[in-house]
């Protein structure tokens, strides 16, 4: 089987490939990424060597590029992680994430179409990775979004990723193509790029600068491990339901400044620092435009439909995570400064800049 990740140099994305190349050795992956700020090749030097691996760098906005791909490679499955995905950056350029998330996918689910088609939809798949910001914003109390959850997106992020999900359906109804979706709450763990909450938090930590958390810090947010992500991502790609969609979460909500707080805390056990050190250091700023209060999600379906579970709590991730960026500064200061996206500059060009973290 050969199977094109798309994202594949990205946060979840490469998770899943390493993922992937290493269980499935006799799989071929085929990793496709634009190499713009959040790509990084950095993340898989591990397996950039394993024979049953390839790096292919272009960008799904491009049509052509995109026809040619699936004409050369002919690709029997598709797992498409590629996105923009970062909600401060869709309110400063909205049309960047209608351009990737919405044209970018189409692209992809009619090229996939035209070269399954003719010969039947035997044997592919089209595996396209959502998130839970699509079903909008809950009132604190019991309620969780389930698959069934009406959409209600609320940033252009989360319109986009709307919106590629139903063109993911509508070519589920209309040519037969055979598609699974899943939709995922907030990730964190090792490689993340730093524009997010937990990765600025721990690089802002540990230079001593000022931890900001909008408003004042009681967004709730269910978090998941990326890896336990990566496992979901692979029992839904084997066992799920073609035409269904699972919700993936981590079983865990946490509001933003209890889990800055507890982020402080570990940081300063595993430095070393006096008890409440870091947490002098965070900064109430001004909230977010249309910030939603919060996110839960229901794991139920895939837990009974497919046996999958978190593989760790929320702490034991956390200390994980804390643990693998104060072993890997070089990697965090390369990445805040840019200079990570000089290392495959020569064999494959570079990418977008990326904006200062923030």
């Amino acid at each position: 089987m050969k199977i094109l990740i798309t994202g594949g140099a990205g946060f979840i994305g490469s998770h899943v490939v390493r993922l992937f190349v290493t269980k499935y050795p006799d799989y071929q992956i085929l990793n496709l990424d634009a190499l713009t700020y959040a790509g990084n090749l950095e993340n898989l030097r591990d397996i950039e060597a394993a024979p049953n691996y390839r790096f292919v760098k272009g960008d799904i906005t491009d049509p052509a590029f995109v026809d040619a791909l699936f004409a050369e490679e002919k690709p029997d499955a598709v797992i498409h992680l590629a996105a923009e995905s970062h909600v401060d950056r869709s309110i400063t350029d909205p049309l960047a994430f209608v351009r990737t998330n919405v044209l970018g996918t189409v692209h992809l689910l009619d090229a996939a179409r035209r070269l399954w088609q003719p010969a039947g939809y035997d044997g592919h798949t089209f595996y396209h990775v959502s998130t839970d910001e699509v079903y909008g914003s809950l009132d604190f109390g019991p309620d969780l979004f389930t698959e069934a959850t009406p959409y209600d997106p609320r940033s252009p992020y989360s319109a986009s990723k709307a919106s590629s999900d139903h063109f993911v359906r509508a070519w589920h109804h209309t040519y037969g193509l055979p598609v699974k979706l899943s939709n995922c709450s907030n990730n964190y763990g090792p490689n993340h790029f730093p524009e997010k909450l937990i990765p600025l938090a721990i690089h802002r930590l540990r230079t001593g600068q000022p931890v900001p958390v909008y408003g004042r810090g009681e967004n709730v947010r269910d978090w998941l491990f990326v890896k336990d992500h990566a496992t979901a991502i692979d029992a839904v790609f084997h066992r799920g339901r073609l035409g269904d969609t699972y919700n993936i979460g981590g079983v865990n909500e946490w509001q933003n400044l209890k889990l800055i707080e507890l982020l402080c805390d570990e940081v300063d056990e595993q430095t070393g620092q006096p008890a409440g050190t870091s947490r002098q250091l965070i900064t109430f700023v001004q909230d977010r435009a249309g910030h939603d209060l919060r996110y839960a999600i229901d794991s139920a379906k895939i837990m009974s439909e497919l046996g999958w579970k978190p593989s760790v709590t929320f702490e034991q991730g956390l200390r994980q995570t804390v643990a693998w960026y104060l072993e890997n500064q070089a990697w965090l200061d390369s990445v805040t400064s840019g200079a990570y996206q000089t290392y495959y500059q020569g064999q494959y060009g570079r990418g977008a800049s990326p904006a200062p973290a923030r």
